[in-house]
């Protein structure tokens, strides 16, 4: 029996220099980060307080920060009572384009509206958004 108690204690000696560097005590994380292509002046607009019934024009502007030109492909307002402009030629690295909203308000009160952009460097939308109140 004591020769047994030996020889599992000598095991598990013998194999613990191997399960130290199998089994990391920390865990190692990698983490890439990825530079956006477009950096955006800003990506949520507070309009104050705008009058009802008259269109409010939000202009949202960036610049490329990538090494290519970006194209505007798709913006997408989140209602009818929105529309939206931008600019229609390809955007060269380093300068600067935009995507305006005009909100014409039907109703007083506070709202909050977006409008979702699509470009060439990312199918993934980017939601951009603007807010006020409406007064009569």
């Amino acid at each position: 029996m004591k020769n047994l108690k030996i020889t599992a204690l000598l095991a598990v000696l013998a194999f613990s220099p191997f399960y130290a560097n199998v089994f990391p005590v920390s865990p190692t994380v990698i983490v890439k980060t990825v530079k956006a292509a477009i950096t955006w002046k800003s990506e949520s607009i507070d309009v104050g307080n705008i009058p009802l019934g008259k269109p409010k024009l939000i202009r949202f502007e960036f610049t490329n920060t990538s090494s290519k030109p970006i194209i505007i492909e798709n913006v997408a307002p989140s209602c009818g009572c929105t529309t939206a402009d931008y600019t229609k030629t390809p955007i060269q690295p380093g300068k600067k384009g935009f995507v305006e909203a005009s909100y014409n308000a039907a109703s007083g009160g506070a709202f909050m509206k977006t409008v979702n952009v699509t470009t060439s460097d990312s199918k993934t939308p980017k939601t951009l958004s603007f807010k006020g109140t409406v007064v009569k």
